[in-house]
C-alpha cells in the first residue's frame, strides 16, 4: 500500500507517518530526510541540493523528484511507502505517478490531515528548543518544568525563526499557493481521504487506520 499525507506545516503529518510505518510496515520517505541524507553522504543530488538551501530557496522539483525516483528503487520500499512532504506540487504528483507507474504500482489514498491555520499557528509559535541539548518544548502541551539531564534551569531554550508568527504565517502562504492545489488534484480523482488533524496523536492516528481498514477492505488491497 502506498499513501501519501498531505497536511500543512505544524499539523502532524510527520508523527503519524511514523506510526503508520510501524503499525503497517511501510517505509515512511520523508523529502526532508532525504535532502540530509544526501547531503551527508555528499552524493550529486545532495550536493545540488545545498546549494539551493544554503541560499535559504525551494529545492527544484527537478532534484527532489530524481531523490525519490532513486530512493524507490530501493528494495525495503515494495512493501510500501508513505509520503510525508511529497508531492508539494502538481508537477512533482505527476512525476510520481510516472515514477510508481514504471514500478507497477501506484498511489493508493492520499490521507489529508485538516487543521485550521490559527491552531497550525498557535501550534508551531508555541514552540521552543533547548540550544544545548536539542529537546523540543511547547508552552502548552509540554512545558519545559525540569532539565531531564539535571544541565540548566531553562535559560537555553528558544524560538526557531521559523517557529515564529510571522515566518509560520509566511510558510502557510507557501503551502496555500503550491501544495493546496493537490486537494482539488486528488479529489476529483476520488483518492482524497479527509481526517480531522486537530485531536491528539492516538485520536488522529485511531481515525486513520479506521480509514485505512476501510479502503483495505473495499479495495482488497493487500
Amino acid at each position: 500500500m502506498n499513501l501519501i499525507l498531505l497536511a500543512g506545516p505544524g499539523s502532524g503529518k510527520g508523527t503519524q507517518a511514523e506510526l503508520l510505518q510501524m503499525q503497517f510496515g511501510m517505509v515512511h520517505l520523508s523529502t526532508g530526510e532525504l535532502f540530509r541524507e544526501n547531503i551527508k553522504r555528499k552524493t550529486e543530488l545532495g550536493k545540488l541540493a545545498k546549494t539551493f538551501i544554503e541560499k535559504g530557496q525551494l529545492v527544484p522539483d527537478s532534484t527532489t523528484i530524481d531523490m525519490v525516483r532513486e530512493r524507490l528503487m530501493q528494495v525495503d520500499t515494495e512493501r510500501g511507502v508513505v509520503f510525508d512532504g511529497f508531492p508539494r506540487t502538481i508537477n512533482q504528483a505527476r512525476a510520481l505517478d510516472e515514477i510508481l507507474q514504471s514500478r507497477g504500482t501506484m498511489i493508493d489514498a492520499v490521507i489529508y490531515l485538516t487543521v485550521r491555520e490559527d491552531e497550525i499557528i498557535k501550534r508551531l509559535s508555541g514552540r521552543l528548543v533547548c540550544k544545548d541539548c536539542q529537546l523540543p518544548f511547547h508552552n502548552e502541551h509540554n512545558p519545559f518544568e525540569s532539565c531531564p539531564y539535571e544541565r540548566c534551569q531553562g535559560e537555553y531554550l528558544y524560538q526557531r525563526d521559523d517557529d515564529k508568527p510571522e515566518t509560520v504565517k509566511a510558510r502557510l502562504r507557501v503551502y496555500q499557493n503550491q501544495t493546496a492545489p493537490l486537494i482539488a488534484h486528488y479529489t476529483a480523482r476520488d483518492m482524497l481521504i479527509k481526517i480531522d488533524g486537530e485531536g491528539s496523536v492516538t485520536e488522529v492516528s485511531n481515525l486513520i487506520q479506521q480509514a485505512l481498514r476501510k479502503l483495505i477492505e473495499s479495495q482488497d488491497i493487500a
